[in-house]
């Protein structure tokens, strides 16, 4: 008999978007319905239109915490999102009365929690009788294989404290990871990453121009003044405000071309372009390691977690990482680089049912 399942989801990235999108198609494939989504957000991020034409179920938007960026948009800064959160702290308590609303409604039979913060207050704070589980890459910092960068030992400790915050009363934890790490733990399960079905469709070819994935448009500053001194490279940009950067940047736009963030046109560029360069999530750079395309990653300034991503990603050979969208270096990376992507493939087949495994044992 199938269950009830509510979705919770983190919505200021791509990645939990899609991850949970994937989640959703996995479990009415298996009988299951989704009686709600909850998507959590700063308020300031445009939700991406694809996730509303792809999830059929109800969903709620509301703001959670989050970080804050710098004014150019660049890099995220502790001190203000600190004090920016306790500012709206009437706003999240308002969040956390309307998913117990919500809960109390659907009467789901599980919850599914992708890294987003209210969820785990909820629990703190409500204590309800329902299993959750929580599913994200951040998860992995949980296992004790995992190699951090050296150093970092206050940015270690502070990620692992905000990981256990979302996950606060979780039956199960697991988390993504770009390679297997065999050893079993009690913290968490390892599982592949959760790629959407339309990526194994496609067919990789590679054409003469490269794809960059700006998550704060600040960065677009340091692509205009890469692309003025190589301006018969095309580029082809997605980023989640075009009209921002028509409006205060002047480009060569038949060279320097930029999208709105479109899921499926987004994936169908990434299958033929020369290479990616990004900011350090995990979804894009699985999805490109899986498409055998070589990687820049460029955390966003203060954001510890990518910092790590592209140290990891680096280690299992998605590609270089730089402080800047240097695209030189993804240039001359890319003429040598050879993805030999077969392991990924084959560890990221399993996803699904390794997956699905861990859900309907709960």
């Amino acid at each position: 008999m199938g269950k009830r399942f509510l979705l919770v989801v983190q919505g200021e990235g791509r990645g939990h978007m899609t991850q949970a999108m994937c989640l959703y198609d996995l479990l009415i494939e298996n009988g299951h319905q989704i009686c709600g989504v909850i998507l959590g957000s700063s308020g300031v991020r445009d939700i991406p239109t694809f996730f509303y034409e792809k999830i059929k179920a109800p969903i709620t938007q509301l703001q959670s915490p989050n970080f804050v960026t710098d004014k150019k948009n660049k890099s995220i800064s502790i001190v203000k999102s600190v004090i920016h959160n306790f500012g709206k702290l009437s706003v999240f308590k308002k969040s956390l009365k309307t998913i117990d609303d919500i809960v109390k409604k659907e009467k789901p039979d599980v919850i599914i929690n992708f890294f987003d913060l209210l969820i785990g207050l909820y629990y703190r704070f409500n204590k309800p009788n329902i299993p959750l589980l929580c599913i994200a890459h951040q998860y992995i910092y949980f296992h004790p294989d995992f190699e951090f960068p050296k150093g970092f030992a206050l940015d270690r400790m502070s990620l692992k404290v905000f990981a256990r915050l979302t996950s606060y009363g979780s039956t199960k934890n697991i988390g993504l990871s770009f390679y297997n790490i065999s050893r079993s733990h009690r913290d968490v399960v390892i599982v592949p990453p959760l790629l959407r079905s339309s990526i194994f469709e496609l067919n990789p070819n590679v054409k003469e121009f490269y794809l960059v994935y700006l998550v704060n448009n600040g960065y677009f500053e340091d692509l205009v003044e890469w692309h003025k001194k190589y301006p018969a490279v095309e580029i082809q940009c997605f980023t989640d405000n075009p009209q921002y950067i028509y409006d205060n940047y002047t480009f060569d736009r038949d060279k320097l071309v930029v999208n709105a963030i479109n899921d499926k046109l987004f994936i169908e560029k990434m299958a033929e372009a020369r290479g990616l360069a990004s900011s350090a999530g995990f979804e894009a750079v699985c999805e490109a390691m899986y498409l055998g395309k070589p990687v820049l990653m460029v955390p966003i300034q203060g954001h510890f977690e990518q910092y790590c991503n592209s140290r990891d990603g680096h280690k299992a050979g998605a590609g270089i990482f730089d402080t800047k969208f240097n695209l030189d270096k993804l240039i001359d990376f890319s003429s040598t680089f050879s993805f030999q992507n077969l392991p990924f493939r084959s560890w990221v087949a399993n996803a699904k049912e390794n997956i699905y495994k861990e859900i309907s044992s709960v």
